[in-house]
């Protein structure tokens, strides 16, 4: 004789649970993360753009409000991103925070730090 196997409907009603926490929280955390990836981007970029590296403060954040426009995000502006010249280089950095509702009165709140570097 064989013992059964495979899963039992208690078991696999738990790991659907689980899982369906896990995707519902993935969810809700997962586009500030990406976000946080395409402001990063953008500050790399703006920062190394040849059109506005040689220029002033305000052209390099004017370059960067216009590639705001263009990428889509709304967490800072280019009133938050501050601009620091180290020699011939320019650093671009901004701290952010995000907070999300995951459910009734419960937040996830999560810190940003991009930077151009």
């Amino acid at each position: 004789m064989h013992s059964q196997r495979g899963v039992s409907l208690s078991g696999f009603m738990l790991w659907s649970v689980v899982l369906i926490i896990v995707l519902l929280l993935a969810f809700k955390i997962g586009p500030p993360y990406f976000e946080f990836m395409t402001i990063n981007k953008q500050l790399k970029a703006t920062a190394n753009d040849p059109a506005v590296r040689g220029g002033t403060k305000k052209d390099m954040l004017n370059a960067f409000m216009n590639r705001q426009i263009a990428s889509d995000f709304k967490s800072i502006t280019y009133q938050d991103v501050v601009y620091n010249k180290e020699g011939d280089d320019v650093v671009l950095t901004a701290d952010y925070t995000v907070c999300v509702p995951i459910v009734s009165n419960l937040r996830a709140c999560m810190d940003f730090a991009a930077s151009s570097r």
